[in-house]
């Protein structure tokens, strides 16, 4: 269950953001449009917000979720694999004093971006790519270990077209796992419930269980049917700006 969220909006040079779509370019109008929008669904998820202001030159810092990695007794500062990006961290590792007294640190050479870090239930799944190196997962793992988690590593530099592991998985509890087919048979998942995406559908892969509710993407109507199946409420958003840059719906909050 989560109680806060903390997010922040496109900036200016939102257009400008790293990205190896080829889907146009964004529309910093309607980013800001559905990033409202998806706050909304936050906030009737029950969360309390915490909206941190824009950063007009950092183009890719909505993105929060991977600056940062969440539990329910530590936090962990991230340094983002792209160099750009470093300079995101500090706002956000500013913000979390209020609600942790407990903060580490992924220290250079390593590398994690919170895209790469599934957590279910007590285990994490920690993604190694092109963001995340084996040292930094080795120092995170470390730091799991420290606070009672156990974890295992999923190297996904060899699957073609996503970016993040959590392009790839949700986890929507009730020991059940969203996979894309590339990860669907991986032994590190092999202890779970599988909802599988159909190929054609696999950006809906990335989804959010907030408390109650799975916000998913719009669009992708074999995916909803299949999670409204298990009996779970559904909040659909469009993400079309954020697709354009690579993101999805877990990267626009860290939920805690």
């Amino acid at each position: 269950m989560f109680s806060r969220a903390l997010v922040r909006p496109p900036g200016a040079s939102f257009a400008q953001g790293l990205t190896s779509a080829n889907l146009g370019k964004p529309d910093l109008v309607l980013a800001l449009q559905q990033h409202a929008l998806y706050c909304a669904a936050l906030e009737q998820c029950d969360l309390e917000l915490t909206h941190l202001p824009p950063e007009p030159d950092l183009a890719d810092s909505t993105f929060v979720e991977d600056t940062a990695i969440l539990t329910a007794c530590a936090a962990i500062i991230t340094c983002p694999g792209a160099p750009s990006r470093v300079p995101e961290v500090a706002s956000v590792a500013a913000a979390l004093p209020p609600f942790y007294s407990q903060i580490y640190s992924i220290q250079s050479p390593g590398t994690v971006d919170g895209g790469d870090i599934c957590q279910a239930e007590d285990h994490f799944f920690i993604g190694l790519s092109e963001r995340t190196n084996a040292e930094g997962a080795r120092q995170l793992a470390a730091i799991l270990a420290q606070e009672g988690f156990t974890f295992v590593t999923v190297d996904i530099r060899g699957i073609p077209g996503i970016l993040h592991l959590k392009s790839g998985i949700s986890y929507v509890g009730d020991g059940r796992l969203v996979l894309i087919d590339a990860l669907a048979t991986h032994a590190a998942f092999r202890d779970y419930e599988v909802v599988h995406v159909d190929r054609e559908e696999n950006y809906a892969a990335n989804c959010v269980r907030v408390n109650d509710q799975v916000i998913i993407a719009a669009g992708f109507p074999r995916f909803e049917a299949s999670i409204r199946a298990f009996g779970y409420p559904v909040t659909s958003l469009d993400m079309s700006e954020f697709r354009k840059l690579d993101g999805a719906l877990t990267c626009l909050s860290l939920r805690f």
